[in-house]
């Protein structure tokens, strides 16, 4: 402390702990420690990465090495559904098509083409024709305008037939039914009355 000081000059007393140079922290202490959880982490997630990767690429290599020896095996077969089976045998050799005005009617309903001639004939007024698909269905096809076929107007086409002794039978949407043979055609009319056209020779 100066003399002045000691000799009351009016020096301002200084506190005791008090340190007119600022004190800095030691150089003997150590660093501070950052904390390791995030890098940890992030290095386990990459490494993670790293390894899935080298999984899937090791994965695919056998694959394909797999592939290349079974070279010559048979394809898999899908077995999402049944298989098909065989078209029913109807007894009936596939003759042949029907006309154009049959198939095209035929293809308005859904009806899997061609269809094949079965019997035909003609009477006084009509031509008749009964034509099968290839999965063996029977169809109605007959028309009164002589060579102009108008679908609904001259023309009418049914499915569903059904054959029996007497030949094919048909049956209309107002109830007239269609009995086809190679003598004739019988039409059995809603209101009882039945009309009976002999097939020309």
């Amino acid at each position: 402390m100066s003399l002045l000081c000691v000799a009351g000059c009016g020096c301002p007393a200084v506190a005791p702990e008090w340190h007119p140079v600022s004190v800095g922290v030691s150089d003997d202490l150590p660093p501070p420690r950052r904390p390791l959880f995030f890098p940890v982490v992030i290095a386990t997630t990459f490494l993670s990465v790293i390894g899935m990767s080298a999984g899937l690429l090791l994965g695919s290599a056998r694959e394909r090495s797999t592939a290349e020896r079974r070279g010559n095996a048979q394809p898999v077969v899908d077995q999402t559904g049944p298989a098909p089976g065989p078209v029913p045998d109807t007894g009936r050799s596939a003759g042949p098509e029907c006309r154009r005005e049959t198939q095209d009617a035929a293809g308005g309903i859904g009806v899997t083409l061609p269809v094949t001639r079965v019997l035909h004939i003609r009477t006084k007024t009509s031509e008749v024709y009964i034509c099968a698909d290839p999965a063996g269905n029977l169809y109605y096809h007959a028309n009164t305008g002589g060579d102009s076929w108008q679908e609904g107007r001259t023309a009418l086409f049914l499915s569903g037939v059904t054959e029996g002794g007497d030949g094919y039978h048909a049956t209309a949407t107002d109830g007239t039914k269609f009995t086809v043979s190679r003598e004739r055609l019988v039409i059995d009319h809603p209101d009882g009355s039945v009309e009976t056209q002999p097939a020309r020779r």
